[in-house]
């Protein structure tokens, strides 16, 4: 695979810098049951990268001393590591709010029988990754059979109360196939909603429209197809200041499956570390007394997919931008 940082090292962006942290992003670990085109983490499988107790138990710890209002847990498919459930009963208990993200798939392997139930029980938030409502388009991203388990798990969600019950939020994610803007949050959320819901009478709260990242397995793919550069240049092109204020690097922190701390998932899978101090490594124990406000965030080339046109966050489209 094709490392892609040099060549996003030589572009330079805009400083910024952070503000209050509200959400720690956690990423329990690599493996997945899927192996998609977009991943910005290139999981699969294969990986055996998972994060252990002691980590896990940091990170609640973690959670309760420094007052923060989010969870979020990402992986690969996170529901395959030991210690998530652990996780979203150790955060709920103390108040949190906890998402999910969520692959559907998973929902359907040996072993995860009661996962959509958990999630219930627990008001987890789930994101659920639903790169199109076109069954070709879902499966050339994502893989044979992928959208029809895809729809079976959106329709248990929807049993169990989610996009229904105001207590059980139900959103969705787009991303491009290739290497282009995404469209309009609002206009394609409601032809989600009613292509979905009339076909297969599905319901959600929101679809978040998110920008693929020029990183792992798209970056290297990109590189492959000599088709880098034109994407770089079509998000350079479509930068927006406006859209500065609301990237989630500014009130979020990303956890590695070790507990190393990095400014976003992307960084993250860059192996860019959190600007902190004379460390090279920032740990997630290094930072239970610290406070992140105004500090630096690292930056390079692959952050104008978080500001090109309507922006683009774990949210999904920024605000300021969106009107």
């Amino acid at each position: 695979m094709r490392d892609t940082l040099p060549l996003l090292d030589k572009i330079p962006f805009p400083a910024l810098r952070r503000g209050t942290l509200d959400t720690l992003q956690i990423n329990v670990g690599y493996r997945c049951n899927q192996t998609c085109f977009h991943c910005h983490v290139n999981a699969g499988p294969n990986r055996t990268e998972e994060m252990a107790a002691d980590v896990a138990e940091l990170a609640l710890d973690f959670i309760e001393r420094r007052g923060i209002k989010t969870l979020d847990i990402t992986g690969g498919a996170p529901e395959l590591n030991a210690n998530f459930r652990r996780m979203v009963t150790g955060a709920r208990a103390l108040g949190v709010k906890v998402m999910d993200r969520c692959n559907l798939t998973i929902l359907e392997q040996p072993g995860q029988e009661d996962l959509a139930g958990f999630l219930a029980e627990n008001a987890v938030e789930v994101v659920a990754s639903m790169p199109c409502y076109s069954h070709d388009n879902v499966e050339a991203q994502r893989g044979k059979g992928v959208f029809d388990v895809s729809i079976r798990g959106l329709q248990a969600l929807n049993a169990l109360g989610y996009g229904r019950n105001p207590a059980l939020t139900l959103n969705l994610v787009y991303n491009p196939l290739g290497p282009s803007l995404p469209p309009g949050q609002a206009g394609l959320e409601a032809d989600y909603k009613r292509v979905l819901g009339d076909k297969f009478g599905i319901v959600f709260n929101q679809l978040y429209v998110l920008a693929n990242m020029p990183i792992q397995r798209f970056g290297s793919t990109l590189v492959t197809k000599g088709e880098f550069d034109g994407y770089l240049n079509l998000l350079q092109d479509a930068h927006l200041d406006a859209n500065l204020p609301g990237v989630m690097c500014r009130n979020l922190i990303s956890v590695d499956y070790k507990g190393y701390v990095f400014d976003c998932d992307f960084n993250q899978m860059l192996d860019l570390p959190l600007p902190y101090g004379a460390n090279k490594r920032v740990h997630l124990s290094d930072l239970l007394d610290a406070d992140l406000s105004d500090n630096p965030i690292r930056v390079s080339g692959h952050c104008y997919g978080c500001t090109a046109g309507q922006g683009s966050s774990c949210g999904g489209a920024l605000k300021e931008a969106a009107e």
